[in-house]
């Protein structure tokens, strides 16, 4: 007799959401890329980091009976999924150069069976011969391809090992593609669907606001005490108990090193990492840092997709990103599981011209190509106005992409940004301030002694007062604008030159000088006609709604409890602890103090697998903790 013909039905959906991963509902988007692989039509998923991506390739083959390919590009990101697929009772596992033959033939055998649901390989394992006709084999019905931007030149993480899946139609005619990704602008979401020979793709693509994250931008003076004052608001930083991870990204390698010595040396443990350092050693503190070993890790951009933590709760930008795109991505890491995350980005004008030396830089074929230079720095210029900008951060970064910014319901703002919280102002004698720092660019222009055109960290130390000798040797100690800004903090300078330089006021010249000079409408400013706004901070950090509202009802002394077991079952099974349960999780448990197994399973996150594993070691301490209160 023929078989049943599955279900595949909105309730089926809903009901295995529910029975594996304790979910009651499906966030945006998640059902139209389901149906669109379970009715075998290709697509492009384009969801926010912490957008449940995974979910949509991960969900249909328990409904179908037939196995997806899963195409990753790194090793520790296909075990991490496999860890947390196998903790849900979902069979999978991963082929990767890390097994050997060994290793390989039962994973091989069990998905030639039918056996696996899931088995994750990367891009250049994929095209191998036997491996397609396993698949051929194994019948399998979609192969989806993460982090999917990685096949496109002009995606900002593009690897050259990804374009042999261009060839992934002819090999493989009859699967369904699903292509997914975390940051694709219109021009790589084109990319990928002509790379990939999508037939029709279902494009589905999400806001790409996160409404959970508060971001921050401030001018970048003491980087380590600022450093230590944002990582001191993060338990899990080493100033206490807990384990809330921070990430800290550099520009260089020599500035993870620097800062990670000099943040342990005062207190806070951090770990440095980059693509220098020897792979065992990199292996080492990604692995730490995803099991919580190691909370604060000081990263150049190589620490990134690889990284499946979900309770990053900071991230900060120790320089300017080189680009929107990349901002996006990387901020991304904090706050993966739905609950808030605080993002702070540090620069100084320095940063600009850091990024145009690495950009410019020759390769090993020669001279970079003008129009790559030219669209590079332009990225990074878009960057730089947006931390310079006095806008609503999250509106900015929105409309930025594309999509209309829309504040939640019955707010001016976003209630979780800078600007919107207050802590940033006007300032008051704007035009007086702008009237003084553009005299002083005239002024080196004209002065007889050291003419010429200077830098922004020059003109700075001019403004401020300063008594360096560069100062003295050009004589600018003798301008009538020297030290005319003394009562402000040179950070502050600083931003309000960056500032004008985008309103038209001042311009920072190209090449290897990146020196300060008037434009045709700096008169116009000077002369008070036209208008100028200058931004600086007002205040200290203030609690933003979202982060209010997530500790609403929970009982943060048992959350602490249920922390401190959920850490101890991860080390005795040797694996990350949000495996066990995430953060998001042990919340609702301390909200709801579950009593009984149909308690438990009401929990967000909580499904039948997880309850067998796991219910009782949690509801013994649930009640251990609601008896130690009474």
């Amino acid at each position: 007799m023929p078989s049943a013909k599955p279900d595949l039905s909105s309730d089926a959906i809903r009901a295995v959401l529910r029975d594996v991963w304790g979910h009651d509902q499906l966030r945006n988007l998640q059902e139209p890329a389901i149906r669109a692989a379970l009715d075998g039509r290709d697509s492009l998923v384009v969801l926010p980091t912490g957008g449940g991506k995974s979910l949509c390739y991960q969900l249909p083959p328990l409904l179908t009976g037939r196995p997806t390919l899963v195409v990753s590009p790194l090793i520790s990101l296909m075990n991490d999924q496999v860890a947390s697929l196998t903790a849900n009772g979902v069979p999978a596992a991963a082929l990767h150069s890390g097994l050997d033959s060994a290793q390989l033939r039962p994973i091989e055998a069990a998905f030639e069976s039918g056996e696996l649901k899931l088995l994750f390989v990367a891009p250049e394992r994929l095209m191998n011969p036997g491996l397609l006709a396993m698949a051929e084999r194994a019948r399998v019905a979609c192969v989806a391809i993460d982090e999917a931007h990685c096949i496109s030149a002009w995606g900002h993480d593009f690897r050259p090992e990804y374009r042999q899946l261009a060839s992934i139609r002819e090999r493989l005619p009859g699967v369904t593609l699903q292509a997914l990704t975390a940051t694709a602008t219109p021009r790589v979401r084109e990319d990928i669907i002509n790379q990939l020979a999508l037939r029709d793709p279902e494009v589905l693509v999400g806001a790409f606001d996160r409404p959970n994250l508060t971001y921050r931008v401030l001018p970048r003076a003491k980087l380590e005490d600022q450093v230590m004052e944002i990582a001191s608001r993060h338990r899990g930083s080493g100033l206490g108990e807990g384990e809330e991870g921070v990430i800290i990204y550099c520009l260089s390698r020599k500035d993870t090193e620097r800062l990670a010595e000099g943040l342990t040396k005062r207190g806070i443990e951090a770990h440095a990492y980059h693509a220098g350092l020897p792979a065992k050693k990199r292996a080492r503190v990604e692995r730490d840092f995803t099991t919580e070993r190691v909370n604060v890790v000081c990263a150049t951009v190589a620490f990134g997709m690889g990284i499946d933590r979900s309770n990053v709760r900071c991230v900060i930008h120790a320089c300017l990103p080189r680009s929107v795109e990349a901002f996006q991505q990387e901020t991304g890491r904090a706050g993966r599981d739905g609950l808030p995350g605080e993002c702070v980005l540090l620069h100084s004008a320095a940063d600009i011209a850091r990024w145009r030396r690495l950009i410019e830089m020759p390769g090993d074929y020669g001279p970079p190509d003008p129009d790559f230079v030219s669209a590079q720095l332009e990225l990074l210029n878009q960057m730089r106005r947006i931390a310079v900008g006095g806008e609503c951060r999250h509106k900015a970064l929105t409309e930025h992409f594309g999509q209309t910014y829309v504040p939640p319901e019955g707010a001016e703002g976003c209630g979780a940004c800078d600007v919107c919280l207050g802590e940033l102002k006007e300032a008051d004698d704007a035009e007086t301030i702008t009237k003084k720092i553009i005299s002083c660019v005239a002024r080196f222009e004209n002065h007889a002694a050291g003419g010429g055109r200077f830098g922004a960290k020059h003109l700075v130390e001019v403004l401020a007062g300063a008594k360096t000798q560069r100062i003295l040797d050009y004589g600018h100690d003798t301008l009538s604008t020297y030290g005319i800004l003394a009562d402000l903090p040179r950070d502050t300078i600083d931003a309000f030159v960056n500032q004008l330089i985008d309103q038209g006021a001042l311009a920072r010249a190209p090449g290897d000088r990146p020196v300060i000079h008037l434009t045709e409408a700096s008169r116009e400013f000077l002369a008070g006609t036209r208008p100028v706004r200058l931004i600086q901070p007002a205040s200290a950090p203030k609690t933003s709604r979202r982060d209010t509202a997530s500790w609403e009802g929970v009982d943060r002394d048992l959350f602490e409890r249920l922390r401190v077991l959920r850490r101890r079952i991860a080390q005795e099974r040797a694996v990350p602890p949000y495996v066990v349960f995430s953060d998001n999780t042990l919340r609702d448990m301390a909200r709801l103090r579950p009593e009984s197994h149909n308690e438990m399973l009401a929990v967000h996150g909580v499904g039948r697998k997880k309850l067998d594993d796991f219910g009782d070691a949690f509801l013994a301490e649930i009640a251990s903790a609601i008896g130690a209160q009474s």
